[in-house]
């Protein structure tokens, strides 16, 4: 009877197991139904934590490496150094950005004493983990940003969980914000605009109320963030605009509301979407322009109105003649906004271009090589100990200008100007101030009368060449490296050309009494205008420096070439997760497809379940705001001319990686929809930890370009065969 009873013992004990894998199957399927219904408190706050612990994991590991200068952080902290300091300087990007990684550094000690002179300089003692946690944890944030932003456009958790996924396992997004770039900043208000905004929307049943005109609020302060840490943050602003007329337009339509209410609606987005962010963005003019009152390298590109109001710049508590006499040292500053001084040095120009005479240019900063004497046509400059009476220059005078350090006159013929080719070449010629006729120039005071003594600084004026006729002009246009990439500067047929007004800044004369210069200083008004001015033409002038490694827009979606951030031993290269890049590219023309075709079988009333239409209608609304996004914060590069860079790309990134997010879980959920009802769940298991694995898996491949590669030539190493085209450069 012993064998019966163990063989009946052991069939109990296989049939409870098999009960309790039944049973463990159908806890898994529970969990899942919960996860994919979304509704369960405990489920979304535990896929919520474990999202935000590999957020902080990823973000933050390894973050004091590379610990050396890597890219523009040589820029950027060097930025923050003249915030610690009061330093006023010149960048093409607004201030708030610069100013975040300021306070941030300063929050941690740091004293603003590393110089930052280049890429790949140690920090050694220096204090700068400060401002890398602080990108750190404002790039940190895009992953629940993105998660929660889906969730509130879907109210799909697979949907917001991919969203959030795609963000944290992008190597490119990742190593952008792990360092003191103006980009964790700028991406973050971004993101919050867009939640926000998306906040808002589903505030729209509750007009009014305070949740309402504080997630209103909240979109104002946001898009004037993003615009003041650069402006491509006006993407942003536009994609928020069109959402706005959307909004209005489907109120006007509500038949049962006077218009009055409609007008009630605009008033509000009006207060909170223009006039708010506009005050913000000028109190933050105001404070970057009230920190940084200390004179400093940035000076020159300003007007020499602008400059009296900066401490310890030489127009501040100086003084200078307000007449200007033939005999002076004078320095000569393009009047336009961002104007250059009028700048010569010993060095000629090539062979090929006007016989090898002296450079002249325009160049932006204060040097003793924009130093000019002013002398009569036909005569000496007077000594300034001279005894005889004083000669003014006057309006209508024939006139030579004396380059100081090199005894050169200003001067121009008929060769063609080195870039502007329809324009007349200015050189430096004669020895010891003794040339020819072609030093000759007549100076026209604008609106002046004939014979009125020319004034420092108020007085604007044309150069107007003797025999040729032409205006001396700065054409804004960058020489070679032959001309240092200083400004160009010609004679122009075009003597109403704007670029051709000049003003005189410094005017040295003992002989004649000074007056001090701040009667002449500008409001903040003044300078808030003049600000953007020169950061306009700044930013549009931007160049590729020789070797520079640049980048095309077509090339980005597609991921064909990173960045070096750090080279040498341990590399980090900015790439993005090719599995996620290009998987966001399927997902953008399946978007088109699957419009397409809800279309025609709407038209053709094509019969589809209840739940494919569901699915159908949320991703179909959520993506279409989304592909919007794509395309203003990506098209609008390819009509620019100043330099691009791979990373201008990763705004645009967002919106592609949250709708991929929103159709992976629109296919994920439609496929087991062909199959059998019994094998749905097994289905969407397999083929959502297929997804899984597979993103988690590239994230692993690819982490040794974001946490630093070490440099080997192995042809043998996991990371040789990782080259999947020619052009990553790892």
């Amino acid at each position: 009877m012993t064998a019966p009873t163990l063989i009946c013992s052991k069939n109990q004990e296989n049939g409870l197991n098999i009960k309790k894998m039944k049973n463990s199957d159908s806890i898994g399927f529970k969990l899942l139904d919960q996860f994919r219904d979304g509704r369960n408190d405990k489920i979304w706050w535990r896929v919520f934590a474990l999202l935000m612990i590999a957020t902080v994991a990823t973000r933050f590991y390894k973050l004091d490496q590379p610990d050396h200068v890597c890219w523009d952080e040589a820029h950027f902290g060097k930025y923050a150094n003249f915030y610690i300091n009061r330093t006023f300087f010149f960048d093409v990007h607004p201030p708030l950005g610069k100013m975040l990684i300021g306070l941030f550094g300063y929050l941690d000690g740091y004293n603003g004493s590393f110089h930052f002179d280049k890429p790949g300089d140690k920090f050694e003692e220096h204090q700068y983990m400060g401002m890398r946690i602080g990108c750190a944890v404002m790039g940190a944030l895009l992953v629940p940003l993105s998660f929660l932003t889906v969730w509130e456009m879907t109210f799909s958790l697979p949907a917001a969980t991919f969203g959030g996924l795609l963000i944290l396992l992008d190597h490119g997004m990742l190593t952008l914000n792990r360092f003191i770039l103006l980009d964790p900043p700028m991406l973050f208000f971004i993101s919050a605009a867009i939640y926000s905004m998306v906040k808002f929307h589903n505030q729209r049943h509750r007009p009014f109320s305070l949740p309402w005109w504080s997630w209103l609020s909240s979109i104002g302060v946001m898009l004037s963030c993003s615009v003041a840490v650069k402006f491509v943050g006006i993407f942003v602003v536009i994609f928020v605009g069109c959402r706005t007329i959307a909004d209005l337009w489907e109120i006007l339509g509500d038949l049962s509301r006077p218009v009055s209410y409609t007008v009630k609606h605009f008033m509000a987005r009006a207060i909170c979407l223009i006039a708010m962010p506009t005050l913000l963005y000028m109190g933050i003019f105001y404070i970057h322009l009230a920190v940084l009152s200390n004179s400093g390298p940035g000076d020159g590109f300003y007007s020499s109105a602008f400059q009296v109001g900066l401490k310890g710049n030489y127009l501040h508590d100086g003084s200078t003649p307000r007449q200007v006499a033939y005999g002076a040292l004078l320095t000569l500053k393009n009047a336009v906004t961002s104007g250059a001084y009028l700048h010569s040095h010993d060095h000629l120009y090539p062979e090929e271009i006007g016989g090898s005479q002296q450079q002249i240019t325009t160049y932006a900063h204060k040097d003793d090589n924009n130093n000019w004497h002013v002398k009569r046509h036909n005569k000496l400059a007077p000594s300034w100990n001279s005894t005889r009476p004083i000669d003014f220059v006057r309006n209508g005078d024939l006139l030579r200008l004396e380059h100081f350090a090199t005894g050169r006159n200003l001067h121009a013929h008929r060769s063609l100007a080195p870039i502007t080719i329809k324009q007349f070449q200015v050189t430096g010629y004669g020895l010891d101030g003794v040339g020819d006729n072609n030093d000759i120039w007549r100076l026209e005071i604008e609106d002046g009368e004939e014979g009125q003594i020319l004034e420092t600084m108020l007085h604007r004026f044309r150069l107007i060449h003797y025999n040729l006729g032409c205006a001396l002009t700065c054409t804004k246009k960058k020489l070679p490296a032959w001309g240092f990439e200083q400004d160009e500067v010609t004679c122009n047929p075009n003597r109403r050309d704007p670029n051709a007004i000049w003003n005189i800044e410094e005017n040295i004369y003992p002989r004649l009494p000074n007056v001090s210069f701040r009667a002449y200083e500008k409001n903040f008004f003044q300078r808030f205008i003049e600000s953007h001015v020169v950061l306009i033409n700044g930013n549009s002038a931007l160049k590729p420096k020789e070797g520079e490694a640049t980048s095309k827009p077509w090339m980005w979606p597609i991921n064909l070439r990173g960045q070096f951030f750090s080279g040498g031993q341990l590399q980090v290269y900015l790439l993005g997760n090719p599995i996620i890049w290009w998987g966001n590219l399927v997902f953008m023309v399946f978007y088109l497809i699957l419009w397409v075709s809800v279309g025609v079988r709407t038209k053709r009333r094509i019969t589809v379940t209840q739940r494919e239409i569901m699915l159908q209608e949320r991703a179909l609304s959520a993506c279409g705001w989304l592909w919007l996004g794509w395309l203003l914060h990506y098209l609008p590069f390819w009509g620019m001319s100043r330099v691009l860079y791979f990373h201008h790309y990763f705004p645009a990134l967002l919106f592609s990686s949250m709708m991929s997010g929103i159709l992976l879980d629109y296919v994920i959920e439609s496929i087991p929809l062909s199959l059998p009802k019994n094998s749905f769940n097994a289905s969407y298991a397999a083929i959502l930890s297929a997804t899984l694995l597979i993103l988690f898996y590239s994230f692993y491949l690819f982490s040794p370009l974001v946490y630093g590669l070490v440099r080997y030539a192995d042809t043998n190493s996991t990371m040789h065969h990782l080259h999947w085209l020619s052009t990553w450069e790892f």
